[in-house]
């Protein structure tokens, strides 16, 4: 979602649970973070308000969230979780890492809690946001299928499409569990006029 000043939200999640039912609570979350998002607040502050306009509902299933506020100017991204898996970072000499960000309950939850965390980017870091059905394996723990991706090393300057392809080939996709959603970007800056 594109913001003021040049700023760009990515946004990952998760609606807990398949089928009808899961896709129409995912259709209302987005409508909902793309209104409250508009306001412009930090990401933090868009899951508090989204978290408790869902849980005052009540009639939606929880769901995970990850926002990542990036701001090409500062060259910096502000992360926040609402129970989502962390974002890996690959940066350009092609080895990959996970970002520490607190993590939060669920949306839907009532709770709130999320706390927001900044990392510096620079031009070749690519950003990879992603549903757990990426990583899940049965019979494995989260932790052991997290490591393989952030073990990755992708070719060093290899560009968003190939470094996306790359992962999604190298992590077997295709043949995932659960569903899979992946997301890479990264800062482009503005051409001078």
């Amino acid at each position: 979602m594109r913001l003021h000043f040049g700023r760009t939200l990515l946004v990952m999640g998760d609606v807990m649970g398949h089928g009808l039912d899961a896709a129409v609570d995912m259709n209302a979350y987005r409508s909902m973070l793309r209104y409250m998002a508009s306001t412009d607040l930090p990401p933090h502050r868009v899951l508090r308000r989204l978290d408790a306009a869902v849980s005052e509902e009540g009639t939606r299933r929880p769901a995970t969230c990850l926002l990542v506020q990036v701001d090409p100017a500062r060259g910096t991204a502000s992360l926040t979780s609402a129970g989502h898996l962390p974002p890996a970072l690959f940066t350009g000499d092609g080895t990959g890492e996970l970002l520490d960000v607190p993590t939060g309950p669920p949306l839907g939850t009532g709770v709130g809690g999320y706390e927001p965390t900044t990392r510096a980017l620079t031009l070749q870091d690519t950003l990879l946001l992603f549903t757990d059905g990426l990583v899940e394996r049965r019979k494995e723990d989260i932790d052991v299928s997290l490591a393989r991706l952030a073990g990755l090393r992708v070719r060093p300057g290899a560009d968003v499409e190939e470094l996306l392809s790359d992962v999604l080939d190298r992590l077997d996709a295709g043949h995932a569990e659960d569903d899979v959603a992946v997301l890479a970007a990264r800062i482009r800056r503005r051409p001078e006029v």
